[in-house]
């Protein structure tokens, strides 16, 4: 079974970058700062682009398998990256906000390696990959971001590879998902994770009763307030200290 075929949208929703800017938040902003290339170079990447969505909850943007052709970056919403084994059992691979990109992982074998499914009402931009690639030929910054954001995909993978602690992670869990609100702008205390506690504890390797065990004793100590699934870090910074080993 393949993804649903999702719709397309115009390329510069008011408020959203424009013809020669992308948003804001996309993991591609820093490529069309003014100085380095110029305007025509800049609409040359922009020619790569497809605005596509929206998704609703629990929609897959593509699966496991499926023949690798493009990356997404979330423009709005959140997805989620997992595996399911051939018992059926879930492992939660990530979960990306906007402005971050899913599908890097499927460069090496040409292939999805993971499905990648919408939490919330989700819109992307897809970028063809092959056209990415020859023209970061001619775009050093370009081929340099590419680079990074692969870098950026390993070294998460393996962030709780480590024998940590429920606090610990959860800890490092809490602080990652605020800095990188932060980096879209928004609220580097307060946020809302629409993602299931299940899913927050297949993610840290926890159980999901450990997770609620743990948000109850942060919030015991004054580190958060919890309300349904808004989360306000009250001590960012102890929180960070708990988790320093996590996130390294």
């Amino acid at each position: 079974m393949t993804a649903r075929k999702p719709a397309l949208r115009a390329i510069n929703p008011e408020g959203e970058g424009n013809e020669f800017e992308f948003c804001g938040t996309c993991a591609f902003a820093n490529v069309c700062l003014p100085e380095g290339y110029d305007k025509t170079s800049l609409a040359e990447l922009h020619c790569l682009i497809e605005h596509v969505g929206p998704y609703g909850a629990n929609e897959h943007v593509f699966r496991l398998g499926e023949r690798f052709g493009a990356v997404y970056a979330v423009r709005a919403g959140m997805v989620k990256t997992c595996l399911v084994d051939e018992a059926g059992r879930e492992q939660v691979l990530g979960f990306h906000l906007p402005g971050e990109l899913i599908g890097l992982n499927g460069v090496y074998a040409a292939r999805y390696p993971c499905d990648a499914i919408t939490l919330d009402t989700t819109t992307l931009c897809r970028f063809s990959f092959p056209a990415m690639a020859t023209l970061a030929q001619k775009l050093p910054r370009l081929q340099e971001q590419l680079f990074r954001l692969m870098s950026k995909d390993i070294l998460r993978g393996s962030m709780l590879a480590g024998d940590f602690s429920a606090d610990e992670r959860l800890a490092a869990f809490l602080v990652d998902m605020a800095d990188r609100h932060a980096r879209r702008g928004l609220s580097a205390v307060r946020m809302v994770l629409v993602m299931s506690r299940t899913d927050i504890a297949n993610y840290l390797r926890l159980a999901a009763e450990t997770v609620s065990r743990v948000l109850r004793k942060f919030q015991d100590e004054g580190l958060i307030a919890v309300d349904r699934r808004e989360v306000e870090l009250r001590d960012p910074d102890a929180l960070r200290r708990i988790g320093r080993a996590v996130l390294r």
